[in-house]
């Protein structure tokens, strides 16, 4: 493993750590969790009941940059890399987007948390974790990874700190819609984020080093 990745299994750890600690949380009705989601669905909740604009334009938002998209996205990039013999490449975006959401939907079945009652606008299927939070983070973090090495180092750190931008504010507009409650959002970060360390270090893009590189299947 390479010095420059060597903190990305602690992360992992400890994000899956966090993402533990939110289920048994609210499974337990710990008191800290509704502490931390009520006041914030309230005050958002209330301000959006007199402003029908305002949540129109985070429901469209939240559809235009959702997991949805990225997917449909990757599954195009997928079989142009396919076509390209850039088969680690394919494989790895196959997982990890595509992938995502397998993981969202077990991960939901198994928390089995209802949506908040004060939600503003329809959605599908049950609250914990956030599907949108956890599928947008990992699309966004694999996109990166796998333009990375055709990037500047200026070009990286544009487009690191837009995807960055991208996930959390998805992530604060499921909240604002009261779709989600805020432990719902970081616990898909929190997963979504062990999930991609994961997929990267189980498949790497490039072989290690002194293996010697099948033709056309990583770049």
């Amino acid at each position: 493993m390479r010095s420059s990745t060597r903190w990305l299994p602690g992360s992992a750890l400890l994000a899956a750590a966090i993402y533990v600690l939110l289920w048994v949380a609210w499974a337990h009705r710990w008191s800290w969790v509704a502490g931390l989601d009520t006041p914030v669905l309230t005050g958002a909740h209330d301000f959006a009941a007199g402003h029908p604009g305002w949540v129109t334009g985070w429901d469209v938002f939240c559809t235009v940059l959702g997991p949805g998209a990225f997917r449909l996205v990757g599954a195009v990039v997928i079989v142009a890399a396919l076509w390209r013999r850039r088969i680690r490449t394919a494989v790895f975006l196959l997982v990890t987007v595509e992938g995502s959401a397998l993981v969202t939907e077990l991960a939901k079945a198994l928390a089995d948390r209802p949506r908040p009652a004060t939600a503003l606008v329809d959605a599908w299927g049950t609250a914990f974790p956030s599907g949108h939070a956890l599928g947008v983070l990992v699309a966004v973090a694999a996109y990166l990874t796998v333009a990375r090495p055709a990037l500047t180092a200026r070009a990286r750190l544009g487009w690191a700190v837009t995807g960055a931008a991208v996930v959390v504010t998805i992530g604060v507009g499921r909240v604002l819609l009261n779709v989600h409650h805020p432990t719902d959002v970081l616990a898909g970060w929190a997963l979504g984020y062990a999930y991609f360390v994961g997929c990267r270090l189980a498949l790497p893009l490039m072989p290690a080093a002194g293996t010697p590189a099948a033709p056309d299947n990583s770049t």
